[in-house]
């Protein structure tokens, strides 16, 4: 923690090189005022304020890597029955977030996802799985802890329910109704807390941010495992083209656990993300974006937003699949509401 302070304290001191001297507050009013829109958590409301808000992420995967190296089908056969393939994921997210005070921000997200895998066996016949439906529900407070000559820092407190199903099931050559993979299940089926931290900066053309976060898993689910820990930090950089548009580009470091336990009903032996060993890891990715702000006029306080991410470097633990690139587009809407007057 003192090393995470003192690395605080160094921002705040290079960033005042590039703001004003005078005590003028970070705004989320400005296109730029709010981070890529992949960052979740990044912003706090103003007392009585609302905002809901869409996205969209769409997540592809293909072919396998062990480490650092990407591994070959046929080598991939040589220990296991099937090989992925390609897997793509697509996750509808909605997000509510109420300023009870100037100083704490309630943030509600939820999910739905839409997820298929396809792989080949030892024979060479193609088969896909697919799974659907709500995944885990997020709950967080976002705490002011700092305002002054346009650099803020928040924390962000809060936990993940086990809402998402663990027990997806699908069909394959082998069996039907048979249990799915790991990253085919929507859920954790685990309480898992969440704490974070953020930092925004701006000056007149200029924003700029970073955000650690770690989910913590704890106990053990029903199908007798629980998922690694997550730790992801990420930093951006904008410029604020003009009232209604920004550019944006971030670097994002993920750092996962690997699975504790084995769903007694994946053998080991079919594929390789039936192997809990074969989890975890750490990846690092570029990501470019932009963000449209309208400040007045029919469409007064909605943001869009658009988001792409590509992998520098993926270093997994044992066998998985590969990432190839995310896209995340959103939409959000704040506004407050109208005060009842006393007669």
């Amino acid at each position: 923690m003192k090393k995470i302070n003192n690395y605080l304290y160094g921002i705040l001191i290079f960033c005042s090189l590039f703001t004003s001297a005078q005590e003028n507050l970070w705004t989320s009013g400005r296109p730029d005022g709010h981070a890529p829109m992949d960052v979740m958590g990044d912003h706090y409301h103003k007392k009585g304020e609302w905002m809901v808000s869409y996205r969209l992420m769409n997540m592809t995967m293909e072919g396998a890597r062990s480490g650092n190296q990407d591994m070959a089908t046929s080598v991939v056969h040589q220990s296991y029955m099937a090989a992925p393939k390609e897997m793509q994921m697509s996750m509808h997210m909605l997000g509510i977030m109420y300023a009870f005070s100037d100083q704490l921000t309630l943030m509600m997200m939820t999910n739905y996802s839409v997820l298929s895998m396809d792989l080949v066996n030892r024979m060479n016949a193609s088969f896909s799985t697919e799974s659907d439906g709500l995944g885990d529900l997020s709950l967080s407070a976002l705490i002011k802890l700092y305002n002054q000559n346009r650099n803020s820092i928040h924390l962000q407190a809060g936990f993940s329910v086990p809402r998402g199903s663990i027990d997806q099931k699908g069909d394959t050559p082998i069996m039907s109704n048979t249990p799915l993979a790991y990253p085919m299940q929507l859920g954790s089926g685990t309480w898992d807390p969440i704490i974070g931290l953020t930092y925004l900066g701006q000056s007149s053309t200029l924003s700029w941010g970073w955000q650690s976060r770690y989910q913590i898993r704890t106990g053990e689910n029903d199908n007798g495992y629980r998922l690694g820990d997550s730790f992801q930090t990420e930093g951006w950089g904008a410029l604020k083209l003009s009232q209604k548009w920004s550019l944006a580009t971030s670097l994002k470091y993920i750092k996962r656990s690997k699975i504790k336990g084995q769903y007694d009903a994946l053998n080991p032996m079919m594929m390789p993300l039936f192997n809990a060993t074969n989890s975890g890891g750490n990846q690092l990715n570029l990501g470019f974006s932009t963000n449209f702000y309208f400040p007045e006029g029919a469409l007064k306080n909605f943001r869009l937003g658009v988001s792409y991410e590509i992998p520098l470097s993926q270093d997994t633990n044992g066998i998985q699949m590969a990432n190839e690139n995310l896209l995340t587009i959103g939409i959000q809407y704040s506004f407050k509401a109208k005060e009842k007057k006393e007669e």
